[in-house]
């Protein structure tokens, strides 16, 4: 090594053997250990390489020494880059590091590194020479890209599994809501059999959606948008749900009062979600006329406190401890009451996902309390100044205006036939129908429909791909486009709106959502009209 030591002042004449008998002694360690070492000089340049460098790169330290080496190892897409990233290391004397790939002089085959570079400084604070280590991580750079490509293809799966399954449901529990409300009524055995029909296939949907969420969770595919949530408002939203549940059993239900605001951290679909999945279990596993209430506690400084206490018959330690399992109902699989045993589940998940803890306390013949904690929260703020959102006032059907025509790109018959007759009960309504992409397009460029339904697989190009023809051609820009799909992941709903669709409807159709999604694209499309 060439020595370009000098005595900074103040310094013993000792200080260059002593750096020497370092230099040993660390030149000894660094051949000793499997990266690849390093060392430079204040202004960079390469003084020295331990035996792994040599070894790995096939360039000697003469050779290592000459400014060429960068391009002879590193990969040329990574070059430049990290010459940049080096050189402003350098220059503000502080540490670097990057990941970019060596040239493994073995098999000339480049390899991903994590290189870094550390600044030695003296007692002044002046820099003596830099040291360097890269640290070959290509097997975790396959190992990280295995593990997203199966990941993409498990989200794929989900995806695809849940429209297969969606698929025929939709034409089960569409045709038994038709029938339901068909005219004249159905009999009173005829209803009695509808009425198991319709039981059956939301307790299935109910399954596959907890299914998938919970397949979800588990492969680490849930994105929580976590805020400031108002226990509050979602203690309310939950109450107005749930209380015609309770009601129909003749059960009481309490919930409590906020004189002041109370917030925690989490994501509040979710939050509401687990609230909707505990009070549901205190209903369903309650006693006759039996009550459900529900406490709002401070547990710390940090951490609030929801608890569900119901009056049910409790349960024993044996089955306590088997809460929280996937697919145990604990006994109650020949009961009465429909179930999944997955709910518990995801709530547990979706909680500590959220940095919260869930647990639950009972006894025989008292009842239970399932309590799940989340951290506080301060009030969010509201950005000053903002825009009042839109207000869409109902569209009124004139008394002898023309019929709305609607327009409805489907390939599935039993989805077709589903729709037509629900339009067909409607006299102000006119239902076109295409049975692929291509055709929909050309039959919205002449007919002109009011609103577009277009169902996202389709046997020539996606729904999304015709939306995207349809939003480019000036003819067809201004008609709002809802997708009805089975497609029904939160991330092929979020794709479906980023895409530019009006409202994305889910299949099985609820009729309810799906005809105030009409209305509401019905409304648009007559403001537009008058403008």
């Amino acid at each position: 090594m060439r020595k370009q030591h000098t005595n900074p002042p103040g310094n013993s004449p000792s200080f260059d053997s002593e750096i020497d008998e370092g230099e040993r002694r660390f030149r000894s360690l660094a051949d000793a250990i499997p990266q690849l070492v390093w060392t430079a000089s204040p202004d960079g340049t390469f003084e020295y390489c331990n035996q792994r460098w040599i070894t790995y790169t096939g360039l000697t330290l003469e050779q290592s020494q000459r400014g060429d080496w960068r391009s002879l190892l590193i990969h040329p897409d990574d070059l430049q880059h990290w010459i940049d990233h080096r050189a402003r290391g350098l220059e503000r004397g502080e540490a670097f590091e990057g990941e970019l790939r060596f040239k493994r002089a073995s098999d000339d085959v480049y390899r991903w590194q994590l290189a870094r570079g550390v600044p030695i400084k003296d007692a002044n604070g002046h820099i003596v020479k830099w040291v360097g280590t890269s640290t070959d991580i290509e097997d975790q750079k396959q190992a990280q890209a295995a593990a997203e490509s199966a990941n993409r293809a498990k989200s794929d799966f989900l995806s695809g599994m849940s429209h297969e399954l969606r698929s025929p449901l939709n034409a089960i529990l569409g045709f038994a809501q038709l029938m339901a409300s068909d005219s004249p009524p159905p009999t009173p055995s005829q209803q009695a059999s509808i009425d198991q029909i319709l039981r059956a296939g939301w307790h299935l949907l109910e399954l596959i959606n907890e299914v998938l969420d919970l397949a979800k969770i588990e492969s680490g595919q849930v994105s929580l948008s976590q805020e400031s949530v108002s226990l509050a408002e979602v203690m309310r939203e939950c109450q107005e749900m749930i209380e015609p549940q309770a009601q129909q059993r003749g059960m009481r239900m309490s919930f409590p009062r906020f004189d002041l605001p109370c917030f925690v951290h989490g994501d509040r679909t979710r939050v509401k979600q687990i609230l909707i999945n505990l009070l549901s279990n205190a209903i369903k596993y309650n006693r006759e006329q039996g009550s459900v209430e529900v406490t709002c506690s401070a547990n710390t400084a940090e951490r609030m406190r929801v608890n569900v206490r119901d009056g049910g018959p409790g349960l024993p330690p044996d089955k306590l401890a088997q809460l929280f399992q996937p697919f145990n109902r604990l006994g109650q699989e020949a009961g009465a009451e429909e179930g999944t045993g997955i709910g518990l589940v995801v709530a547990k998940r979706l909680v500590e996902l959220m940095g919260g803890a869930i647990g639950a306390e009972s006894t025989v013949g008292a009842g239970s309390v399932f309590w799940f904690e989340l951290r506080s929260a301060a009030a969010p703020r509201v950005a000053a100044g903002g825009p009042e959102p839109a207000v869409l006032a109902k569209a009124q059907v004139q008394d002898g205006a023309s019929p709305h025509t609607l327009l409805y790109v489907e390939d599935n018959p039993a989805n077709l036939e589903l729709v037509e007759q629900l339009i067909a009960r409607h006299t102000e309504m006119r239902l076109l129908t295409a049975v692929n992409g291509k055709l929909g397009i050309a039959l919205a460029r002449t007919a002109q429909p009011e609103v577009i339904v277009m169902d996202i697989n389709l046997p020539d190009i996606s729904g999304t791909d015709a939306l995207k023809i349809l939003r480019d051609d000036p003819a067809t820009a201004h008609i709002p486009v809802i997708a009805l799909s089975a497609n029904a992941m939160p991330r092929d709903i979020a794709k479906g709106m980023k895409a530019g669709f009006f409202r994305y409807v889910t299949k099985p159709i609820k009729l309810d959502e799906f005809m105030d999604a009409l209305n509401l694209a019905l409304e648009f499309a007559q403001v537009n009209q008058r403008q």
